[in-house]
């Protein structure tokens, strides 16, 4: 069983990486990629834990982007965690990401809710110990604390989802750039969630198009318990480009989302990204993606 999508303490997961591999062996899982937002942080203590259960981690990083007004993420897989322009490009998004954050909590304090920078950090400082900035899940979480709103759907619904005051992009490099980051670092990548947009159809096969003519390698076709008809939608434009297809989780929480290792069944025709995770997509030697 794999599993290449999923979210630690390192950003906005609730568990902290040893923790979430030893809930992913647990469940049966084998190949784990952490792919936490912006980051690499999780990564030594997540591939200690994998060693010693004898599981195998691949490197991983879920990138954020603009594309077309929108964000969008990017995942990457097997890279060199000492690629100069990738560790430039995560030093740049740690910094967007504070940005982000501070002009968040104003935007919150403009609307009568204020303290939410303070909140937010307190609750992440909960979950683990992480110098990244506090993420939206944890801004949510301050503000049903706070009696803002009465559960976390609801903070996304009124203030932190796509669209509203808390989605904020402008920190964000294109999706050429980031594609172009992670091909310097010797990444497999493959476009996260490509349904969670809320593109028209037009539009999500445009962003395909664009993720292809940049060098991505695949589509995550699978994102845990999504819609057959998504399954089949992206599995479609899978064959048509000529991507082959992740799947993951996209864990965040138990209890949330969905779980380590649960999501449908990739069609059997696609060519599965980590049957590749051996070999060097930028034609140089292979480092140690797997171990």
């Amino acid at each position: 069983m794999v599993d290449l999508h999923c979210h630690s303490t390192a950003s906005d997961g609730a568990l902290a990486p040893a923790v979430l591999v030893e809930r992913a062996h647990l469940r049966g899982v084998q190949l784990l990629a952490l792919t936490d937002h912006d980051t690499l942080d999780g990564l030594d203590e997540a591939e200690r834990a994998t060693r010693e259960r004898g599981m195998q981690l691949v490197n991983g990083i879920e990138l954020s982007c603009l594309w077309g007004g929108a964000t969008i993420h990017v995942l990457g897989y097997g890279f060199s965690r000492e690629a100069p322009t990738l560790l430039a490009s995560i030093e740049a998004l740690r910094q967007g990401r504070w940005q982000r954050a501070q002009l968040i909590a104003e935007r919150l304090a403009a609307k009568g809710m204020p303290g939410a920078l303070e909140g937010a950090r307190a609750y992440q400082k909960e979950l683990g110990d992480s110098e990244n900035a506090p993420a939206r899940p944890h801004f949510a979480e301050f503000l049903v604390r706070a009696g803002h709103v009465r559960d976390r759907a609801e903070a996304f619904r009124k203030w932190l989802g796509s669209g509203k005051l808390g989605d904020v992009k402008q920190h964000w490099p294109s999706l050429e750039e980031v594609v172009g980051t992670l091909h310097e670092a010797g990444a497999w990548v493959s476009l996260a969630h490509p349904w969670q947009y809320p593109f028209t159809r037009s539009k999500r096969r445009k962003l395909v198009i664009d993720f292809a003519r940049a060098g991505g390698h695949a589509l995550e076709v699978v994102n845990g318990m999504q819609p057959l008809e998504q399954v089949g939608g992206l599995s479609i434009l899978a064959r048509e480009f000529g991507l082959m297809a992740s799947v993951g989780s996209d864990f965040h929480a138990p209890g949330e989302w969905s779980e380590l290792g649960l999501y449908r069944t990739l069609p059997e025709d696609l060519p599965r990204l980590w049957e590749r995770f051996n070999q060097s997509p930028a034609g140089v030697p292979a480092t140690s993606e797997v171990t």
